[in-house]
């Protein structure tokens, strides 16, 4: 039996890529949340910055869960890693608690907007199940293994 090398189309690259960037703008987006200047938080509107003050200890935990455990799954997919989806699920198993607090359970919908309130976060939901799904796709074409 001949050892056939399977041939992964471009477009699993050029996807792949942009859910590294993508997940990399999360990780971006963690360290500016967490580590805000005092310089930056004075420079928000007053409820804006009432509104860092809403987000309890563990929601940065399940921040930094789903952004870095995103950002591994992304690297895996490049490196055609099988554990990408495992770090995928991770990911959005932190992204659903994140973004259901961050919608509900916080002053957003008075700051923001209803539109500007749930647009990143429902972004956010359907990107994590699109790099589950895709990752599972990934893995019985047998482009990661």
């Amino acid at each position: 039996m001949e050892n056939v090398k399977l041939k992964i189309p471009n477009w699993f690259w050029v996807v792949s890529i942009f859910f590294l960037l993508w997940n990399i703008m999360g990780v971006l987006s963690f360290f500016a949340h967490t580590f805000i200047s005092e310089e930056a938080l004075a420079a928000l509107p007053e409820k804006e910055r009432e509104l860092y003050g809403d987000y309890p200890i563990w929601t940065t935990l399940v921040f930094a869960i789903a952004v870095f455990f995103g950002l591994f799954g992304s690297l895996g997919l490049l490196l055609k890693k099988k554990w990408s989806k495992l770090a995928f699920i991770i990911s959005f198993c932190a992204i659903i608690p994140q973004m259901i607090h961050n919608v509900f359970f916080t002053k957003s919908m008075d700051v923001y907007g209803p539109v500007q309130a749930t647009t990143m976060p429902l972004m956010v939901v359907i990107f994590g199940s699109l790099l589950i799904w895709f990752s599972n796709y990934s893995i019985k074409k047998n482009w990661i293994k």
